[in-house]
């Protein structure tokens, strides 16, 4: 039974709160990934693990002409009921990331984001498979997730170990949420999905960080917490096999 990493009841409702103004989410991950988006006027975005969403809603206020948000967590979604409220160019679904997409139609989207979801998956290379099929041609992928060198540095053991590891979320528990990864798995993994590498960015917190967690804001300008791509959809899929 795959493994079930969603982020539900007490759990859920720290992370949605936290991910509104707190410095890793709203002040780090989302900036750069949007510095990495450019202009989404009048595109059809899907946000692949949309959480409670934030990412939705400045999709839609910087001029995304239509937002899919799935997320496997129920508590999530209906935080990003309650966000988004009546916005017919808004559709949210409940749905399994470790499990195919075929409720998507191919060549359907111009822009896919996942924003920090990525890591939590054992299914990674199913995913991108999905993701690349629903992907117009050309389309753009963004996918932000915990640098390698951070979790080795939390974690400890060798920068090469690719376990499962444990976080803890405030007062409100502790789960084994994500699996580490080398570098050259994260980006051997989207090469071989068959995107091009396009932009690599390792983000710092913005300075507005500062006036809500200094010490937090601090620990960025030392350590890389995120690592952020921009990947550009391929004709067809790399050979199997690249590392």
């Amino acid at each position: 039974m795959p493994i079930n990493t969603a982020y539900e009841g007490a759990l859920g409702d720290y992370f949605a709160d936290n991910a509104t103004d707190g410095p890793y989410n709203a002040h780090t991950d989302r900036p750069a990934m949007f510095a990495l988006a450019g202009d989404v006027t009048g595109l059809r975005v899907l946000d692949i693990g949309c959480g409670a969403g934030h990412y939705i809603t400045e999709l839609r206020a910087r001029g995304a002409a239509e937002v899919v948000g799935v997320e496997g967590s129920v508590t999530l979604l209906g935080h990003a009921r309650d966000r988004i409220g009546d916005d017919d160019a808004v559709t949210l679904l409940h749905h399994d990331l470790e499990e195919p997409l075929d409720f998507l139609p191919d060549d359907s989207f111009d822009l896919v984001v996942v924003a920090l979801v990525h890591h939590h998956l054992d299914a990674r290379r199913q995913l991108l498979a999905e993701l690349h099929r629903v992907l117009r041609p050309g389309g753009t992928l963004l996918v932000s997730t915990v640098h390698p060198t951070a979790d080795w540095v939390w974690h400890g053991g060798s920068y090469f170990d690719e376990d499962r590891v444990e976080t803890r979320f405030g007062d409100s528990g502790t789960t084994n949420s994500h699996r580490r990864m080398t570098m050259q798995t994260f980006l051997g993994e989207l090469l071989d999905a068959g995107f091009a590498l396009e932009r690599f960015v390792e983000p710092r917190a913005t300075e507005a960080a500062r006036h809500v967690d200094e010490s937090r804001y601090l620990k960025t300008l030392r350590t890389p917490f995120f690592v952020a791509v921009r990947m550009r959809k391929n004709q067809s899929p790399s050979r199997p096999g690249r590392s």
